[in-house]
């Protein structure tokens, strides 16, 4: 059986959900696995995850042609056009597979555009966030899901997104690739640390209406360390339009006068953004809508959310993670929101640690294995 993994984005964030189940996966004589990338950074990516087991790979580089490169350059800042030509114009590596396993929902267009219907579809979500873009209908299409645990499961059962037969809960496979020591020290002084991880979406995002002012206001004051580290798709588009909420906005930079300031760190993409670094290491988190809020409920602590939309957010399940820390409004209100942190950091540790039980499955057998074996039961026979 020839089960592929795809990996086919602008950035790396989508890697750490679906590699560690490669490693797994190898173990099976009756599975050749087969790694598709689009880039060289990702394949390196992969190889550097895997460690020795990379041997047991076959990897496959996914190109596209002239035409289709010199358009990707015009068009990469708006759309997701380089992603939809590598599917398009490799379809040989794809249909030469019997499984594929896949981080996100694009790749559908195999079978449903591009006629690749033999093939089977597994989906790994890559984050366990509360989104309504999470939860639609193109979800219907796969053959399998699996899903980190029940709060992400109960909600797509109610949707109709999937069946009683076409899931599997296994946990969080990027847990698997954390290291559990110490987190890093972040900034070598002891004052508290703030994460601002703002999200891309351009309805959702306090990028761009608050973020100047977020920035600004920790440059201005001396009792906070701040780190900058978006979700990593903010750097890699100018413009960012939401199709689902038809809203577009420009994307602004990090000024230069604060980049260079002791107490602020801005991170735009790099490793660290995607491996936890900031989420084990700081002290408080602010944020909006991104999933990393899961990811940062591992060890229970202070969170504040940015209501840039002004969105009805209170009984709307899109919003549930706003239930884990104080939401505010106004840039005005940060400061008393930090004050409110640091005097009462177990203020929503009930309602955390209730969270993360619901959103992650945890067991003694790492959630690689589990996604590999349930890959394996379903399609080649245990």
């Amino acid at each position: 059986m020839k089960v592929g993994f795809l990996f086919n984005h602008d950035a790396l964030h989508q890697i750490r959900h679906t590699a560690p189940v490669i490693g797994e996966i190898v173990r099976y004589p009756q599975v050749e696995a087969v790694v598709l990338t689009s880039s060289a950074e990702q394949e390196r990516e992969v190889r550097a995850l895997l460690g020795a087991a990379a041997a047991k790979v076959r990897f496959v580089s996914l190109k596209i042609g002239k035409v289709a490169a010199a358009l990707d350059r015009a068009l990469r800042f708006v759309a997701p056009f380089r992603r939809i030509a590598t599917l398009r114009e490799n379809l040989p590596a794809f249909a030469a597979l019997d499984v594929l396993v896949v981080p996100e929902t694009t790749s559908l267009l195999l079978r449903d555009r591009f006629g690749l219907d033999q093939l089977k579809y597994v989906w790994i979500p890559h984050g366990a966030g509360d989104r309504s873009v999470g939860f639609r209908a193109v979800m219907r299409g796969f053959d399998l899901v699996l899903l980190s645990g029940a709060k992400v499961r109960d909600r797509m059962l109610a949707a109709g997104l999937i069946t009683p037969d076409n899931h599997v809960i296994v946990g969080y496979p990027k847990f698997d690739t954390i290291d559990n020591g110490p987190p890093a020290r972040l900034f070598a002084n002891d004052r508290p640390t703030v994460l601002y991880n703002p999200h891309f979406d351009p309805l959702l995002s306090s990028w761009y209406s608050m973020g100047e002012d977020v920035v600004a206001w920790f440059a201005a004051q001396s009792d906070y360390n701040l780190v900058v580290a978006p979700h990593v798709m903010l750097a890699q588009r100018r413009v960012h339009a939401s199709v689902e909420h038809r809203v577009v906005h420009w994307r602004r930079d990090v000024a230069e006068r604060y980049r260079s300031l002791p107490n602020i760190h801005v991170d735009m993409g790099s490793e660290a953004s995607v491996d936890m670094t900031y989420t084990r290491g700081a002290d408080i988190y602010l944020g909006d809508a991104s999933s990393q809020i899961y990811e940062w409920i591992v060890r229970p602590r202070p969170a504040i959310f940015l209501d840039a939309s002004k969105a009805e957010w209170q009984d709307s399940p899109d919003f549930a993670h706003w239930r884990l820390g104080e939401v505010i409004g106004d840039i005005r209100e940060l400061p008393g929101a930090l004050d409110r942190a640091v005097r009462e950091p177990d203020r929503f540790r009930a309602a955390q640690e209730a969270a993360f039980a619901a959103t992650f499955s945890l067991t003694d057998q790492p959630a690689s294995a589990r996604a590999a074996a349930a890959i394996v039961t379903r399609f080649g026979g245990a």
